[in-house]
């Protein structure tokens, strides 16, 4: 039998998941296809981890080492939902819940000095951060708006703020000292092993890292950010911000780069709060309180110090907040400001929500206002910082007639900056940090000191000639300019243009537009295309991969999470990515008090038509053809006639959405004359549900308003999940009696 994975993964992706898979399962078992669930929520990952601890009724198998695995085969045909990449707080609070539960988990150990607690230490690292997506990525990203998404778009445009040439918004970035200007990069000649050492200024050599395997043609950064550079950069900014009367926002992206920008976090947070920690920074780090894990982190620790200490800290971070510059805000009603958890403001969702509404975020008050974009590292923060001057000269992007961008992405194989999480290192002493050959070869080094963050990254040969043909083959399908957002000055960018140089001779590019600009340049020329309602490919890195494919989709149809991403794997199979989980901790809040899901599947939805048709391709199932295009037919009604979830109690949320997909689906089945024998299965259906659509919504409006219990957050009860998920007894009959 034909085989989808679908993934179960986190927060309220998965909780939708509840609702939307028994639905799936039974359309697509009338074309002999089985879908299967494997667990890779961090709860998963965690537990995975730690099998001997457990009970048998407890263990999970490694769900993820497993689809890792079948990724890099031609069977693979794997959906992908959106998953939490953990912070250091959000996986205490995963493996506290689960401890709550039964689980016998360790504590994640701050500072692990016995051979146990640094087993321990690597075990929960490895489910940190982005530990899900290079696992997954053995091909590279193609990532765009679908026709009937845009479409939609134009006829119903999502709110945008207005835009000022006074605006005082801007973005502030390091000109020196940071990733950006220290970065070298080398090309390895032939398969090698190599060792990542620092050399101590007395002579003495330690090895961060061994046995690092290159392949030939491989690019091989290595780069660091000077922490003195960084909180001289830091403080500067503080002083310009309460200087101008904006508000101070930090923008990093503190789960994918799981290493570093937590450490950038926690050094913004030491220098906002300098005289908080210059009182009580060693009380405060006796008891464990690191800026690392942010405000909201040491706040809630702060039971920990003895009474008369705690109320004085409490009291000396409420009047510096007090002070200029005003914090930015996650939210003002409950006092989460931008420095309180590392992975609240990940930079990606928040520049382009931000330059959404007009170059202004939220105060301690409520207030909105202009905002001073703190990006410390420079590789990539000008490209906000051109969009942002675009809308000062130009005003907002109308949605009814602007362009698109759609992205093509090199991310295969851990490619670039995300895969540097087990090579970065927080420097402890003052010397050389080396990337040497087996041959006892020097080929990168950095002179550094306590307290830098070096990293180094890997990209291999293969997933760019593929990310290189992937370009041309969207050029080509478009006919739309492809444009790399390669800059020649950077080390690891010069070394990718010449490869690309290399290798787009070995394709037909006649007749098609293929570009190499800066990442600033590359924004300026799609913007100024996308007023004139053009579309341009832009051809990206891992990070800038991300970044794209938030910001444009952002301000082009309202939210990332309405893009079809689609993988093709280089072995042959796919992957089929389901969009942004960005907001999905509020949409939780809000089913759990009160029954109330907002979470769109509408990425879900196109995945799985996809996924369906790349069935169809790899098996010659011709019924999983039909399946996928009823599916975007039956998406596209959804979107029409407003049947996606609205915003408030008493409306149709996520499981009404559902409800019409179904019923849309059905009656494009019966619909369709292609296989007479699939619309004589789904005409019955598609009568009981149109005959029973009263019945079924007002089934699925009684359920909402009162507070629910899904037995945890990260970790949910299977039966109550599917009790709150599948209220509709209806509804559940006739799709149950399809299965």
């Amino acid at each position: 039998m034909a085989k989808i994975i679908y993934t179960k993964t986190d927060e309220a992706p998965l909780l939708a998941t509840y609702s939307l898979k028994p639905i799936v399962e039974a359309f697509t078992s009338a074309a002999g296809v089985e879908v299967e669930t494997r667990d890779i929520s961090l709860a998963g990952r965690i537990i995975a981890q730690f099998p001997e601890r457990l009970t048998p009724e407890q263990r999970q198998p490694d769900a993820l080492a497993e689809l890792g695995e079948l990724a890099k085969t031609p069977e693979a045909n794997i959906i992908k939902l959106p998953n939490i990449s953990a912070s250091v707080p959000q996986l205490k609070a995963a493996i506290a819940e689960l401890q709550a539960q039964g689980y016998a988990l360790p504590d994640y150990p701050e500072s692990p000095s016995t051979e146990e607690e640094k087993d321990v230490r690597a075990r929960y690292d490895k489910v940190k951060g982005s530990a899900v997506n290079p696992v997954l990525r053995e091909g590279n990203s193609d990532r765009r708006a679908p026709a009937a998404v845009k479409a939609y778009a134009r006829s119903f445009p999502h709110r945008m703020g207005e835009w000022s040439a006074d605006s005082r918004t801007s973005v502030a970035t390091m000109d020196s000292g940071d990733f950006a200007s220290n970065e070298k990069s080398v090309v390895a000649a032939a398969e090698d092993t190599l060792t990542i050492q620092l050399v101590g200024a007395d002579g003495t050599t330690t090895v961060l890292k061994e046995s690092v395997p290159v392949q030939a043609g491989e690019v091989v950064d290595a780069t660091f950010m000077d922490a003195a550079a960084l909180e001289e950069f830091l403080r500067a900014q503080v002083e310009r911000a309460a200087s101008e009367d904006v508000l101070f926002s930090l923008h990093l992206k503190a789960t994918m780069m799981k290493v570093s920008d937590p450490i950038i976090f926690g050094h913004a947070v030491r220098v906002f709060f300098a005289d908080v920690f210059e009182r009580f920074g060693d009380q405060l780090a006796a008891a464990g309180l690191s800026p690392d894990d942010g405000l909201g982190g040491i706040l809630s620790g702060l039971d920990a110090l003895p009474a008369d200490v705690r109320d004085e800290v409490r009291s000396a971070f409420e009047a510096r907040m007090a002070e200029l510059p005003r914090l930015s805000m996650v939210n003002s009603d409950k006092g989460i400001t931008n420095l309180h958890v590392p992975s609240d403001v990940i930079i990606d969702a928040s520049m382009p929500a931000m330059i959404r509404n007009g170059g202004k975020l939220w105060g301690p008050q409520g207030e909105e206002d202009d905002t001073l974009a703190v990006i410390p590292d420079h590789s990539y923060a000008g490209i906000y910082a051109a969009v942002i001057e675009d809308c000062k000269a130009n005003g907002a992007y109308d949605p009814t007639t602007m362009g698109s961008v759609p992205n093509v992405g090199l991310m295969a194989q851990k490619a670039e900056e995300y895969g540097s999480h087990d090579k970065t290192f927080q420097i402890e002493a003052e010397g050389t940090v080396q990337v040497v050959g087996s041959d006892g070869t020097v080929l990168l080094e950095h002179q550094v000191r306590p307290g830098d963050i070096w990293r180094a990254c890997q990209t291999k040969d293969a997933p760019i000639r593929d990310w290189v043909k992937l370009a041309v083959g969207r050029a080509r399908a478009t006919g739309d300019p492809a444009v790399f957002w390669l800059d020649r000055e950077r080390a690891h960018d010069a070394n990718l243009i010449a490869k690309i140089e290399q290798y787009l001779p070995e394709h037909d590019t006649e007749g098609l537009q293929i570009e190499i600009m800066s990442p600033v340049e590359a924004t300026k020329f799609s913007v100024e295309r996308i007023r004139r309602g053009e579309n341009t490919i832009s051809v990206t890195g891992n990070v800038l991969r991300d970044y794209n494919t938030d910001l444009f989709p952002i301000l082009e149809v309202g939210t990332s999470a309405k893009m079809l991403s689609v993988v093709p794997l280089m072995n042959g199979g796919g992957l089929f990515e389901t969009g942004a989980g960005g907001s999905a901790p509020k949409h939780v809040q809000q089913l759990q008090s009160e029954n109330y899901l907002r979470w769109d599947s509408l990425g879900e939805f196109l995945a799985l038509a996809e996924s369906l048709r790349h069935l169809a391709g790899s098996e010659g199932n011709e019924r999983a053809r039909v399946l996928g295009e009823t599916l975007d037919a039956a998406t596209e009604k959804v979107l029409t006639e407003g049947k996606s979830p609205a915003r408030r109690l008493g409306q149709i949320d996520n499981r009404g959405s559902h409800f019409y997909l179904a019923l849309y689906w059905a009656q494009a089945l019966t619909a369709q004359t292609e296989d007479a024998e699939l619309a004589q299965v789904f005409a019955p259906v598609a009568e009981a549900l149109s005959a029973n659509e009263g019945t079924i919504t007002q089934e699925l409006l009684d359920a909402q308003g009162e507070p629910v219990d899904i037995g945890g957050y990260y970790h949910p009860d299977d039966a109550k999940a599917f009790a709150v998920m599948r209220p509709s007894a209806t509804f559940n009959q006739v799709i149950d009696d399809l299965r």
